[in-house]
């Protein structure tokens, strides 16, 4: 069994309790995981705060010199990592290993961002004033994170926040707890001082509540759904907690008819069927010209065919599970309401007997379809057609969400109308990953607050100070 990580040490919960692992390929039970509750996150907070008084006042040089020292950990130990997160998530083998190089990314660009929180000298307009802006950490940090990505959520985060000066609590999912304890590892293994760096793992509403309630917890980080988002936006309207928060997506995809539509198609399957859909950006609403559709259909049918679901031994690329029964339910109810609505399922839809597999699916659907306006989270390929790119616009506009978009065509004049007029914090022109180390990770309307990655990511763990002197 894995431990907590509070304080330097390896804890168990505090109350004694575990929670069963389950592989979702197998359904076996992996190991027994402490399961604590708002004590471990109250224990955890007990260390985080000297710690952080004394981790602000270190140099950027030095807590550089760290998390580069955890980014060369992680790649040293990439496959062994690699080998747990396939077992709690069933990901394909490639898909994992390139999340923990990903992650390990993310501490040696933090490691060197954090040298650059410039702040500015400002001319006034009075010559016996001198005015500067600084940037200072803000404090302890929570980090609370989903089960989709348990290597690259976290390490987004908590990079930062180190690089900052932050101390941090990490909260990993309950589904997904050992990439989030080999985080502690590589951390601890790098010389991270005691208490600056904690995990606990537990009961998320009671967690999330006492993050909250807490005086001197000075912010939480959010990756998860929108729902628990409004839940945490309401319990800091009324402690003035910071957040950030990633949430939701409905990521529409724009294909024009001036593109190779059979390599589109191709590349559409592979970049819906990603950690088997269960990705926040992944693209979701396919709308395609209707000069095209049907070669489209017929291509990524073809496609999706070759398509085999099993558990991933690393010999064959294999589409992994979804994370546990109720996320297939979820899927499986979804294409249900889909077919009621007169949804066209082209493809797809078997369920394995055992572990949480699901056979891509293909539905040919109309705007006017209520099921389109959900967040999928699975392996469901969304076309429609459509007749000029005012309507395209429109209709990928047409949502609660502001996350990612995508467009592909080769027309120079159509990819700047749709750059400029989709409401979404990241679009992707001609690719299917607008996001990555060195850009922000943005999210608008209820997609999301705040920025990860990037200069824009570190910015979120410092607070701004105005210095003016008078009488100079």
């Amino acid at each position: 069994m894995k431990q907590q990580y509070i304080n330097g040490e390896w804890l168990n919960a505090v109350n004694g309790n575990t929670w069963d692992l389950m592989n979702p390929a197998t359904e076996e039970i992996i190991c027994k995981m402490p399961y604590g509750n708002d004590q471990d996150f109250q224990l955890a907070m007990e260390a985080a705060v000297p710690a952080f008084k004394e981790w602000k006042k270190t140099t950027p040089y030095f807590r550089g010199d760290i998390l580069k020292k955890t980014a060369d950990y992680i790649r040293a130990n990439v496959k062994k990592f690699a080998e747990e997160t396939i077992l709690e998530t069933g990901k394909p083998r490639n898909e994992a290993e390139g999340e923990w190089l990903v992650s390990a990314n993310l501490f040696e660009w933090y490691a060197e961002e954090g040298k650059r929180s410039y702040g500015r000298v400002i001319p006034t307009n009075r010559t016996d004033k001198r005015s500067q802006v600084i940037y200072q950490p803000l404090g302890v940090v929570g980090v609370i994170t989903a089960w989709n990505f348990p290597a690259y959520n976290p390490a987004r985060a908590v990079a930062a926040a180190l690089a900052a000066g932050c101390s941090v609590i990490l909260k990993g999912s309950e589904f997904t707890p050992m990439s989030a304890c080999n985080i502690a590892k590589a951390l601890h293994e790098s010389g991270l001082p005691k208490g600056v760096f904690n995990l606990i793992n537990g009961e998320s509403d009671k967690i999330g509540n006492a993050m909250l309630e807490h005086p001197e917890l000075s912010k939480i980080s959010f990756t998860g759904s929108t729902r628990v988002g409004e839940i945490l936006m309401n319990g800091a309207s009324k402690t003035h907690t910071k957040l950030s928060l990633e949430l939701g997506g409905n990521a529409p995809v724009i294909i024009e008819d001036d593109v190779d539509v059979k390599e589109i198609a191709k590349q559409a399957v592979i970049a819906k069927l990603r950690n088997c859909g269960q990705v926040c950006v992944a693209p979701q609403r396919f709308y395609i010209s209707q000069n095209i559709y049907q070669d489209f259909i017929s291509e990524a049918t073809n496609t999706l065919r070759t398509i085999k679901t099993g558990l991933n031994t690393g010999n064959e690329l294999l589409l992994g599970p979804l994370i546990n029964q109720k996320q297939q339910n979820h899927i499986l109810g979804l294409v249900e309401k889909a077919k009621n609505e007169g949804a066209n399922m082209t493809i797809g839809g078997e369920k394995s007997e055992k572990g949480f597999f699901l056979e891509p699916i293909l539905l040919e659907a109309k705007q006017e379809h209520s099921f389109i306006k959900e967040e999928t989270f699975g392996p469901i390929l969304i076309a429609i057609p459509f007749e000029n790119k005012e309507q395209a616009l429109e209709w990928a506009n047409d949502t609660e969400y502001g996350l990612a978009s995508y467009v592909f065509t080769e027309s120079l004049k159509k990819a700047n109308y749709y750059a400029e007029n989709l409401e979404f914090g990241m679009v992707g022109i001609n690719e299917w990953a607008a996001h990555g180390t060195e850009v922000p990770f943005v999210g608008i309307k209820s997609s999301g607050l705040g920025h990860e990655s990037g200069a824009e990511g570190l910015k979120e763990y410092l607070e701004m100070k105005l210095i003016s002197y008078g009488g100079m």
